[in-house]
C-alpha cells in the first residue's frame, strides 16, 4: 500500500521553505514519500514569467537528490502546455493506492476555481499548509470543510522573494539549498 504527498508548483526556485515543509507533512501524514511536481505552465500564474521548466526541475532534483523520502516528476513538464491539477492526480492515481495533494494556505480559498475541484477531492486528500502568520480563512465553502489544514514546521521564504534579492544583487544564503544557489549564480538565473 503506497501512500504518497504530491506538492505541486512552480518552484522558481524551489527553496528550503518548500523543502522543511515537505519533510513535516511527511512525518506528520506517515507519507512513503514526497513527490514534487514542478507545472509546465500553471494555471493561476499564465501570465508570470517563469525560468524554463529545465531549469526550474534542475533545481528541483538538486535539492532533493540525497533525501531519500523525496522525488520529483517530469510529468507536468514532459506534458507541456498548461498544467491542470486534475490531471496530474489521474495519472498519480495509476500508480499509488493513496494520494495527499499539498497545497499553499491561501490556494484553498480560491479552490472553487480549478479545473473539476469535485473530482480532485475525490482523487486526493488535500493537505493545507498553514503557517504561524495565517489569517483565520476568509469563508467556508465544501472543499475548505474537506482540506485537512496542517501546521507544519516552517519558515517564511518566498521564491519571489530570492528572485528579487538574486536580481538586486543581494545574497541568498539559507534561502536555498547551496547547490541551489550555485545553480542560479552558474546559470544567471533572475537577473
Amino acid at each position: 500500500m503506497s501512500k504518497v504527498g504530491l506538492f505541486g508548483g512552480t518552484f522558481d526556485p524551489i527553496h528550503n521553505g518548500h523543502l522543511i515543509a515537505a519533510q513535516s507533512v511527511r512525518e506528520m501524514r506517515k507519507l512513503d514519500k514526497i513527490i514534487f511536481i514542478p507545472s509546465f505552465v500553471s494555471p493561476h500564474k499564465a501570465d508570470v514569467k517563469s525560468s524554463s521548466p529545465e531549469h526550474r526541475l534542475n533545481m528541483i532534483k538538486l535539492a532533493t537528490d540525497e533525501v531519500d523520502f523525496f522525488d520529483y516528476s517530469e510529468y507536468e513538464i514532459k506534458k507541456g502546455g498548461v498544467s491542470y491539477t486534475v490531471d496530474t492526480l489521474r495519472e498519480f492515481k495509476k500508480k499509488y493506492d493513496e494520494l495527499e495533494f499539498i497545497i499553499g494556505y491561501d490556494n484553498i480559498f480560491k479552490f472553487n476555481s480549478w479545473k473539476n475541484p469535485d473530482e480532485i477531492v475525490k482523487l486526493t486528500k488535500i493537505l493545507v499548509l498553514r503557517r504561524k502568520s495565517s489569517l483565520p480563512p476568509p469563508h467556508h465553502d465544501k472543499y475548505v470543510e474537506s482540506a485537512l489544514f496542517v501546521q507544519t514546521r516552517g519558515i517564511e521564504i518566498s521564491a519571489t522573494d530570492i528572485r528579487e534579492r538574486v536580481k538586486k544583487g543581494l545574497p541568498i544564503h539559507f534561502l536555498v539549498p547551496e547547490k541551489v544557489k550555485e545553480y542560479i549564480y552558474d546559470f544567471n538565473l533572475y537577473k
